[in-house]
């Protein structure tokens, strides 16, 4: 087991020209020629990814600017859709259309203050309607919108780690991609701080609210418990509460989502250093040998080790033994170029 053949790297970065075909050992771990190199070009495309534009717009991917075109929609139906119900509406009013859009967002972040309520039977339906719809769109831009931005500032917390060191993109790069979920999950937090305490003092300040009522405002509001005693009342309070409601709820459920996710990974790499670190015994050297010959190679070894590390199942080695098979068509339990021909012939 302790061979050379297993410090040996499956996949080298390039073609390593001293791989040679008498070599049987070796030349299972030589690349293919053939193979796409696409380790390269990932790290210079990703680099690129911190050195692009400083304009916010212009490094928007497709699928951020049709979460932002939804919700621009949303807002704007939903506006006119309940300034023509205005009438219909009672509780604490300021200005009509900007009342109209407060509702909006504290209907589809499941808030619901209670300063503003349907009164009528067609704004009743309504409010019905947008509610599912806004928490529809609330899921998308979790799953789009906010991972994006997030990203966006995790390059700027490594960056700002690594400020007096002489590190370059690549190396930043690989520190966000190593420790993607603890950044991800520190940034999360930072902003959800950040958003609380702006919260609590625009309350304290605007709104006129004591501190532990503004306190218990915010909480209320991120946890979209909205108990409806403490909300936003003046118009200055509403404009705000347009932005910060969204930003602030959709931020709290990416906390506890990465926060799940940390502790995922973290019970995932203490089960694989359990793994590395027991001892091999006879039963998983029968276990690991696949082809039932009575020994274990390097690829039989590494395999084993996946699957207790709960990385690929036996059920993925199946689906891939049955493709090998559906290739290795003169059965000689290798493949080669004339197989493929054969394999794809046929499949024609």
């Amino acid at each position: 087991m302790a061979s050379a053949d297993a410090n040996e790297p499956l996949l080298t970065r390039s073609v390593n020209p001293s791989c040679k075909k008498n070599d049987l050992k070796r030349r299972k771990f030589c690349r293919s020629r053939s193979a796409p190199i696409d380790f390269v070009p990932l790290e210079k495309k990703e680099a690129g990814f911190i050195s692009s534009s400083n304009s916010f717009f212009g490094t928007l991917n497709p699928s951020f600017m049709s979460v932002i075109l939804l919700l621009v929609i949303y807002l704007g139906v939903g506006c006119i859709c309940f300034y023509l119900v205005k009438d219909q509406i009672r509780g604490v009013r300021t200005n009509r259309l900007l009342d109209a859009l407060y509702f909006c967002i504290v209907t589809m972040t499941t808030v619901g203050y209670g300063d503003l309520v349907p009164d009528s039977v067609a704004s009743k339906l309504l409010a019905c309607v947008f509610v599912f719809t806004g928490m529809a769109l609330v899921g998308i831009i979790l799953s789009k919108s906010a991972d994006y931005l997030i990203e966006k500032q995790e390059v700027m917390l490594v960056k700002a780690l690594h400020i007096r060191q002489k590190v370059g993109e690549i190396e930043i790069i690989k520190d966000i991609q190593s420790h993607k979920v603890r950044y991800k999950f520190w940034c999360a937090s930072i902003l959800l701080v950040i958003l609380v305490v702006l919260g609590t003092v625009f309350l304290t300040k605007v709104e006129k609210l004591t501190l532990v009522d503004a306190i218990y405002c915010v909480c209320s509001t991120i946890t979209t418990l909205g108990y409806g005693d403490k909300s936003f009342s003046t118009e200055a309070g509403r404009i705000f509460a347009v932005v910060w409601i969204l930003t602030s709820t959709i931020c709290l459920a990416q906390f506890f989502l990465y926060l799940a996710e940390l502790n995922t990974e973290n019970r995932q790499h203490d089960l694989v250093k359990w793994v590395l670190s027991r001892r091999m015994t006879a039963a998983d050297l029968e276990a690991a040998d696949l082809d039932d010959d009575g020994a274990v190679v390097a690829a039989e070894f590494i395999i084993y080790k996946l699957k207790e590390m709960g990385k690929i199942t036996q059920e993925d080695i199946s689906l891939v033994m049955e493709e090998f098979e559906a290739l290795d068509v003169d059965q000689s339990g290798t493949l080669s170029a004339s197989d493929l021909m054969l394999a794809h012939s046929s499949q024609t």
